[in-house]
């Protein structure tokens, strides 16, 4: 009797399940060796090798699914973000023309602007999410500062998925998150936490629109970072968490980003030049 490819497939959703992925994809090849014309393993093959970013594999074998299934939106999707992470932006663009989106013209990387959204950071251990502009559909360039333990920086280029994993509210407006997959380029900048008095909030937006520009970026983390169960990270953060902010209004736990402590040191004493009963208690580099 020759081997089922329907139960194979099943045999390495399962296995992939359970996180058996070297078994999970000798099932799926087997599926597909059972049944070359069938894309729905070479989907779900496509998908193991995308989430161990082994993307030229992935590529391939994506490649192949569009082929038997050319009306498959899944499929061209994660051709998109398989091209886009090789850098074969010929196939990128034609992958997001079949998805039905308009691409402005050219040869290179698209250079869109879809506009700021969520995005999820080592989805598989911590998931902080921070803020990124998007820059075609599958890229994005972090705006947030994200924490260093992190690995990330103020404007690192990631690769994020196209499959929204939680949602978060922006302008009144609910917006997915996007998980990253992995970073594209990295930023020069590095991270320095400081920790300051100030009087009000106000304090600080002065030394976010200094820090800005002088050609940093200062966040103020005692209003921005907000701590969620994993439960409404990956879905709608329930209103209680919104609510959660540290208690001490007057000290000032930041983030600023910046290329060399020099453009630190130049923009907090632009600070406390503009407003001089600012007290810097301690500041110190966070990322290499």
């Amino acid at each position: 009797m020759p081997p089922d490819p329907v139960e194979l497939n099943e045999r390495g959703r399962a296995l992939a399940d359970k996180g058996w992925l070297a078994e999970a994809e000798t099932a799926y090849r087997q599926a597909i060796a059972a049944d070359p014309t069938w894309s729905v393993p070479h989907y779900n093959l496509g998908l193991l090798l995308k989430y161990q970013h082994r993307w030229p594999e992935s590529l391939a074998v994506y490649r192949r699914a569009t082929d038997l299934a050319t009306d498959d939106g899944d499929s061209w999707w994660n051709l998109g973000i398989a091209a886009t992470a090789v850098g074969d932006w010929v196939t990128a663009r034609q992958a997001w023309f079949r998805c039905g989106l308009q691409i402005p013209p050219g040869e290179g990387p698209p250079e869109c602007d879809y506009g700021v959204v969520p995005i999820r950071l080592n989805p598989e251990t911590d998931g902080e999410v921070v803020w990124g502009r998007r820059i075609d559909p599958a890229r994005a360039v972090l705006e947030s500062i994200p924490f260093a333990a992190s690995g990330f920086r103020w404007r690192d280029m990631v690769l994020h998925d196209g499959a929204a994993n939680g949602y978060r509210i922006r302008n009144g407006r609910e917006v997915p998150v996007f998980d990253a997959l992995e970073r594209l380029a990295e930023s020069p900048y590095a991270t320095w936490e400081v920790q300051a008095e100030i009087d009000s909030v106000a304090d600080f937006e002065v030394l976010q629109e200094l820090a800005e520009a002088g050609g940093g970026a200062a966040e103020n983390w005692a209003t921005t970072v907000t701590m969620l169960c994993r439960a409404c990270s990956e879905g709608r953060p329930h209103r209680v968490h919104d609510t959660d902010r540290s208690a001490d209004t007057r000290r000032l736990p930041c983030a600023i980003a910046a290329l060399d402590e020099a453009q630190v040191d130049r923009i907090l004493a632009a600070w406390k030049g503009r407003l001089p009963h600012i007290k810097v208690l301690e500041r110190w580099l966070v990322t290499p």
